[in-house]
């Protein structure tokens, strides 16, 4: 391998090191609407609208206070009435419901998506049973959070909802004025409508909103908890823009209090995610007021961010929130909400069409071939067809400039006391004999955002989750790993991969096949880029490491028999 396509590797290398951090660092964020820490609870209007901050735009004024994250219900507010479990099930996911919050949600087990030990993943656990209760002020300024049972005249127990809509209606009184709240199953959405009535209570409501509250987040559900909770964040979608929590508050994620950040302006939607899933709260019409809290817990020593979310509605009318908790698919989000997909990795703004498209010709051959692994192969041959010519012309370059290289050495010895004419008698010849000196690793450089939003797409979209290939490699979106090592390596990790090893192998056979072979400290250094290349592929996806493989054997393939040699003859000067 010589020296440029040398130093072309090394950039690709540098540039997947640092794209985690790249994509942190350059994801848009738009001037936030307006961001408040510590509230109770942005939804109980517990803040003075005539205020402003230095630049005179509107601000809360309330209380620091943690009950919003951690809210207590005034049982003595509310009727009691004996808690009931309805199970729903449709053919994407079984819910278990409460009558407490009058509907929560206990168990959300998806159909399609298993766990590492082949149960259902479940959405919801002891962290997020809190959620879809409403929550107000009082008129005597009194946090209300409305998590008792309700009432329900369901007789049933179990519903299947598979031929149309099912509507689950509760009840409660407040200070013995009659509420009431509504849960629409729909057979073929992730999709959960949640209508509320509180008209007849609005006297008792302090301002003119309440809240719907999501608390929690979302658990784990993948076997690496580190890497699934690098994912996790909450976010706020207004004017076309969605607002991450990490990027609008970086500051207040270690205070230990659980901070709010409250949005003022009409909203679309808020949402909270893990890597693979999502629970998202839309509006009917859009909210004023919606927010995103944040707390902690320890989980075997790791820290696990917890995101919770609410959304205002209007007291004097009859509201209804949408909720969504499902997979991040970007064909099913994006017809709940054009704008959901922009929570997803796809990366920044030139490699999101690029990974979009990727993702698309993945799905459209996976019609045809239901192992994934297949597509991938598939789609390596279809990328090393379309890319042929580039490398094509890398591989006749490097000739070029090996047949060159005596005619280099001879100018070397005639200038080697003037470097000025060294560089530009080498540029000359180059040029006499139409050799581009960048045509080895140009071709490899243009081909980076292909590669780069390979990496994105085989790292996050579900559409690879748990994607069985064959033998050992039985998940595309993990490390092919067949036993785990007893001390973590840095940059290696903890498991031993296979498939990292057969790409260095096939690294190395490229090298030797190059038709300017290293000598000395350049030979050192591309085995010392084969071996990099191994230890930091060998944490990345199975599905990647395959492609990248099978994309250096079709390369070797295509330099043995298909690029047309060259000899001096073809570099005499033009005449």
């Amino acid at each position: 391998m010589d020296r440029r396509s040398l130093f072309a590797m090394f950039l690709i290398a540098l540039v997947i090191i640092l794209m985690p951090y790249y994509f942190q660092a350059i994801s848009p964020v738009s001037e936030a609407p307006l961001l408040i820490f510590g509230c109770t609870d942005p939804g109980a209007n517990n803040y003075d609208p005539n205020a402003t901050d230095d630049d005179g735009s509107c601000i809360y004024v309330v209380p620091k206070t943690r009950e919003a994250l951690n809210p207590k219900p005034r049982t003595s507010l509310t009727a009691e009435h004996e808690e009931r479990f309805i199970t729903v099930d449709t053919p994407l996911y079984t819910a278990l419901i409460s009558s407490s919050g009058g509907g929560s949600i206990k168990s959300f087990n998806l159909k399609k998506y298993l766990m590492a030990d082949s149960s259902l993943v479940n959405l919801i656990s002891d962290i997020n049973s809190n959620n879809l209760f409403i929550s107000f002020q009082n008129v005597d300024g009194e946090y209300v959070s409305m998590q008792d049972p309700w009432l329900t005249d369901e007789p049933s127990q179990y519903i299947e909802v598979f031929g149309g809509p099912f509507i689950l209606k509760f009840s409660t009184l407040y200070e013995e004025v009659s509420i009431e709240k509504t849960l629409t199953f729909e057979p073929g959405s992730y999709v959960v409508k949640v209508s509320t009535d509180l008209t007849s209570a609005s006297n008792k409501i302090l301002g003119d909103f309440c809240s719907i509250v999501w608390e929690g987040g979302l658990p784990t559900t993948e076997p690496n908890i580190k890497d699934d909770v690098t994912y996790f964040n909450g976010y706020v979608y207004q004017a076309g823009d969605s607002y991450q929590f990490k990027k609008v508050a970086p500051d207040i994620e270690k205070n230990q209090d659980g901070p709010l950040v409250a949005v003022r302006g009409k909203t679309d939607w808020v949402a909270v995610r893990s890597k693979y899933f999502t629970s998202v709260l839309l509006p009917n019409e859009e909210s004023d007021i919606c927010w995103v809290g944040l707390k902690e817990e320890k989980v075997e020593s790791l820290s696990i961010p917890l995101y919770s979310m609410g959304m205002g509605f209007n007291k004097n009318q009859t509201s209804s929130i949408s909720l969504y908790l499902g997979p991040l698919e970007y064909d099913t989000v994006r017809k709940v909400n054009i704008g959901l997909p922009s929570i997803m990795n796809f990366g920044f703004s030139l490699i999101r069409p690029i990974s979009l498209g990727v993702l698309w010709l993945l799905k459209f051959f996976h019609q045809w071939f239901s192992n994934y692994g297949v597509v991938l192969i598939l789609f390596s041959v279809i990328v090393k067809i379309a890319v042929f010519p580039l490398t094509k012309k890398s591989h006749q370059s490097s000739k070029e400039m090996q047949a060159l290289q005596p005619e280099i050495a001879r100018l070397k010895e005639k200038h080697k006391n003037n470097p000025q004419k060294l560089n530009q008698a080498t540029m000359n010849l180059y040029k006499e004999h139409g050799v581009n000196p960048l045509g080895g690793c140009l071709p490899l450089l243009i081909q980076m955002p292909l590669l780069i939003s390979l990496f994105q797409v085989f790292r996050s979209t579900i559409e690879l989750r748990g994607a069985y290939f064959f033998g050992w490699i039985t998940d595309l979106s993990a490390p092919d790993v067949i036993f785990r090592l007893p001390l973590s390596i840095p940059l290696y990790g903890d498991g031993f991969a296979v498939l990292p090893i057969i790409m260095g192998i096939t690294m190395f056979i490229q090298q030797k096949m190059m038709p300017t072979q290293a000598s000395g400290q350049q030979k050192f250094m591309s085995y010392f880029m084969t071996g990099f290349f191994v230890l930091l592929f060998n944490g990345f996806p199975s599905g990647l490491n395959l492609y990248y493989t099978l994309f250096n054997v079709l390369t070797i393939l295509q330099q043995k028999y298909l690029t047309p040699s060259i000899n001096e003859r073809n570099l005499t000067k033009k005449q």
